[in-house]
């Protein structure tokens, strides 16, 4: 499993003094009320910093990092991943995972291996499972109760139920 979580990634600079501008790629924006510390992802590296403030400004998210103070030092990080580890993660609800988690596992239907998870589209109602696999190519899996039948992380596994006329027999 994945040990940090992206939550957002920083596009801008907000500001003189060192503001950035995020946007969110949790699915719980308000996660950001409660951020003490973040990890950005530059090249490659990850290092830890406190959050000093946080407020909201149209789709985006405003992040005042400790230690960075000037417009220049803010610069400095456009186009890096803030990121979670998992201890600071905010609690799942029951059936509700992360996507990291959710990348790369196996969907069946059966015994049939219907491919991997390789995306997961957020669109409002419910998320959809992007399952690309030799036999049907790519598939669009709603995240439904009565399609999603079973999840297990652990061993990578997810069992499905696929409406009748998703993929062309």
């Amino acid at each position: 499993m994945t040990e940090y979580l992206n939550v957002g990634i920083i596009v801008n600079t907000h500001g003189v003094n060192g503001e950035v501008k995020v946007i969110p790629t949790t699915s719980d924006i308000s996660r950001f009320d409660y951020l003490k510390i973040v990890w950005i992802e530059k090249d490659g590296k990850l290092t830890e910093h406190f959050v000093d403030k946080v407020r909201y400004h149209k789709n985006f998210v405003l992040v005042k990092i400790h230690g960075i103070d000037t417009m220049d030092k803010a610069e400095e990080l456009k186009n890096c991943y803030l990121k979670v580890d998992r201890k600071n993660a905010r609690p799942l609800d029951e059936n509700e995972f992360f996507i990291a988690d959710l990348i790369d596992c196996e969907v069946y239907e059966g015994d049939v291996l219907l491919g991997r998870i390789t995306d997961v589209l957020q669109t409002g109602s419910n998320d959809v499972y992007v399952v690309k696999g030799q036999k049907y190519g790519e598939i669009l899996i709603p995240a439904l109760t009565d399609v999603v039948l079973n999840v297990d992380i652990e061993n990578r596994r997810i069992q499905v139920s696929l409406p009748e006329g998703l993929i062309d027999q």
